[in-house]
């Protein structure tokens, strides 16, 4: 069955039964030449009951899509790209709302990019494909959903824009809609302001609700819903002793003085039930129940479990330069979550180079996320960052992504590795937070200091609340997840998870103005810590400075097998890195060295001009004919005997020696770009020498050609010397 909608001037087709019929549903989406398959299987039922839903997202880029090789010695995919695996998160959190809690069976959706067209991105497709997957599933899931990519090109809201498009969009918004509800919201934008978003929201919303009702009008088959769990009589047990104690909860204000209290309750109500029941079922009946109180004790009481207001922030507290050999650091501390961040300043060398279904890209700015175990007070094996890690790191990167200069101001790689040392709660707006005082305090020119809050709502029937800069507690057992970046004036960065279908826009407007007070608060604290960028770098960053040369002079700067750029890193010990555009740049840790390396890549990149003038040019050669000179680094030139002196010169060594230094000027560029110089053009005339006198002088003596190799004069045609030959090294002069 092949099915299509057209949204926003494209047409998407879902293909389910051409492809991969063993799958429980498999859906091939096509829009344009990018093909992705997305399939769905349920395992058998489980033994034993999780206490998680067993759902794994699997999402390939498959290289030969684009019509290329993967690049590395074994040609052959290998563990996932980082795009990869945000685009797993991606599909996760859409579709892990719709199963039911009670679901034990495991669940796997794997998505392949078959076929990629570069102005279509798959990820969307991917997606869509997993959404309709789940609809067509045999289990009746919570809701429908879809999603659409929502740009701003030109100042227009577009949908599902393409890459070329995305490109120069001032905004990147994935917007996830149910048949009544927003269910997700991911993205990225330059610093627009939080109406501006919300009216992309809306505008994303309508045109995800037309693929909502397409799915349900042509992938719905009649589904019954999984039965509830019967009522066991110890659930009475576990109830009543939770009802006796939580009233106490509100003697402890901090997390681990919580954590510890729900603990003592856990454990009297497992010595209560007996070891004939399961600790597991035991343990969801537990959570469910100490869920609920939670919730209504704060929906009842307008008051947090901390014991602030719904709009009230934790205490915020900032320190910079605490790291003194690294570039740039910060510690950022709101409540119970801590955020370390270390800056590192490098050159093109140190960029990211990332190939993909793309033509191969850059990265000049990295934020890389670590979340310790003791972060949270436990223990667990640290074997390299997870997708919760990539994640966080991928979204504060994109929060201050926009703060960043311009290259051309800034012509550093920037990394910022952001620790967390505490968490309860946010520790990716904490990583924001923190980097943006870290860029700062390493001398980086950021437009503006940025900040993030995380916000959370409780709803019950029609009674809610919007909660501000929630804990660990408020986000485990509330209804939305809501992380908002950016300055004063704007969003950067937003990513929105919901655990209802019962959110209306007029909550998320409220939810959007919440953030914007909270912003400009945590701006307040950071900006008292640390009003803007120190004028000066660490001393121990690398100092770097950039120009420009001609493209085609770029084979003269390297020299043959990297020969000229190894001696200019020699004599000044800098380092020199030379792109493909000519750009260069000039690494240092002093001033004079990488002066002196702009002084020679200058001067070999310089297009000689008659009437120049060089004073002090060392004498590299001579010749019978002339001395030669370095006039500028490695460019020679010659001054013919007759140019030497107004008087008669009968022999080069008795002007010039190898070493020796003279003012010149340029007096004349042959056919073949080679450089005649002069030294006598800038000598007074000696007294009792006129010009015709200094005429009869030179005329006493035939004038040598350059291409008379012996000096003497031959009646016939003398063979040509080239440049190449006036490069040579010693006894290569003489004609053979």
């Amino acid at each position: 069955m092949k099915k299509e909608i057209e949204i926003g001037g494209k047409t998407i087709s879902f293909d389910t039964e051409t492809f991969a019929q063993q799958a429980t549903a498999s859906v091939m989406v096509r829009s344009g030449e990018t093909m992705v398959l997305t399939t769905l299987v349920f395992g058998k039922e489980l033994e034993n009951r999780q206490d998680f839903l067993p759902l794994t997202v699997e999402y390939r880029e498959h290289i030969s899509a684009a019509g290329k090789f993967p690049g590395g010695f074994f040609k052959r995919e290998g563990r996932p790209t980082e795009k990869e695996v945000l685009t797993c998160r991606l599909i996760d959190r859409t579709i892990r709302p719709l199963f039911p809690k009670t679901l034990n069976r495991e669940i796997q959706v794997c998505s392949f990019v078959f076929s990629f067209n570069p102005e279509v991105e798959p990820d969307m497709l991917a997606v869509l494909g997993a959404s309709a997957a789940v609809t067509l599933g045999p289990i009746k899931a919570k809701d429908v959903v879809a999603g659409v990519r929502v740009g701003l090109v030109d100042g227009q809201l577009v949908v599902n824009p393409s890459v070329t498009d995305l490109q120069k969009s001032e905004l990147s918004l994935v917007v996830m809609a149910g048949t009544e509800s927003l269910l997700m919201l991911e993205g990225s934008a330059r610093n627009l302001p939080e109406d501006r978003v919300l009216e992309a929201v809306g505008f994303g919303e309508q045109e995800a609700r037309k693929i909502v009702q397409f799915f349900k009008d042509e992938f719905m088959p009649e589904k019954s819903a999984l039965p509830e769990p019967e009522k066991q009589p110890w659930e009475d047990t576990v109830i009543s002793i939770l009802d006796s104690r939580f009233g106490e909860v509100t003697r402890y204000a901090q997390k681990v003085e919580r954590a510890a209290f729900f603990e003592g309750i856990r454990q009297e109500v497992l010595a209560a039930v007996g070891p004939e029941v399961a600790p597991k079922e035991v343990q969801g009946v537990f959570e469910r129940e100490l869920r609920t109180r939670v919730r209504r004790q704060i929906l009842t009481s307008r008051v947090r479990m901390d014991g602030r207001q719904a709009t009230q922030l934790r205490p915020i507290s900032c320190q910079v330069g605490i790291l003194p050999r690294v570039h740039g650091s910060a510690l950022f501390r709101r409540g119970e979550t801590q955020a370390l961040a270390l800056i590192t300043l490098g050159t093109w060398a140190d960029e990211q180079r990332i190939e993909g279904l793309l033509e191969e890209t850059r990265k000049r700015f990295t934020l890389h996320y670590n979340f310790p175990p003791f972060s949270v007070g436990e223990t667990r094996p640290m074997r390299g960052p997870g997708r919760r890690e990539i994640g966080h790191g991928a979204m504060a990167e994109r929060a201050l992504n926009y703060s960043l200069p311009d290259e051309a101001e800034f012509p550093y790689t920037i990394r910022i590795v952001s620790d967390i040392l505490e968490s309860h709660g946010s520790s990716s707006m904490a990583s924001v937070c923190a980097g943006s005082l870290g860029m700062m305090d390493a001398g980086v020119p950021v437009k503006e200091a940025m900040g993030g809050v995380a916000l959370g709502m409780i709803k019950e029937g029609e009674d809610y609340l919007i909660l501000t800069d929630i804990a660990g507690e408020e986000d485990h057992y509330g209804d939305m997840d809501l992380k908002i970046a950016g300055t004063r004036n704007g969003i950067t960065s937003i990513q929105m998870d919901v655990k209802t279908t019962q959110l209306s826009y007029e909550m998320l407007r409220q939810a959007f103005l919440q953030s914007r007070d909270a912003r400009g608060q945590i701006l307040d604290v950071m900006t008292a810590t640390l009003p803007t960028h120190r004028p000066q770098l660490s001393p121990y960053a690398p100092r770097i400075e950039t120009l420009k040369i001609p493209v085609d002079k770029i084979g003269a700067v390297i020299g043959p097998g990297g020969k000229n750029i190894r001696r200019i890193t020699e004599d000044t010990g800098a380092q020199i890195e030379i792109d493909d555009d000519g750009s260069v740049q000039i690494i240092s840790k002093d001033d004079a060295s990488r002066e002196k390396a702009i002084l020679i890549i200058r001067g070999m990149t310089e297009e000689p001009q008659v009437g120049q003038i060089y004073r002090n040019v060392k004498v590299s050669r001579i010749l019978s004919f002339g001395a030669m000179v370095e006039y500028l680094p490695g460019q020679e030139g010659l001054v013919h005997v007759s140019e030497l002196d107004h008087r008669y010169v009968s022999k080069v060594e008795d002007i010039a020696k190898v070493g020796d230094t003279m003012d010149v000027k340029i007096v004349g560029i042959d056919d073949q770009h080679r450089v005649n110089l002069s030294r006598k053009a800038l000598m007074e005339v000696p007294p009792g020498l006129d010009k015709e006198n200094s005429s009869a002088q030179q005329a006493r003596g035939p004038r040598r050609e350059r291409s008379d190799f012996s000096g003497r004069q031959s009646g016939r045609p003398q063979p040509k010397l080239t440049h190449r030959a006036f490069r040579s090294g010693p006894g290569k002069d003489k004609q053979r």
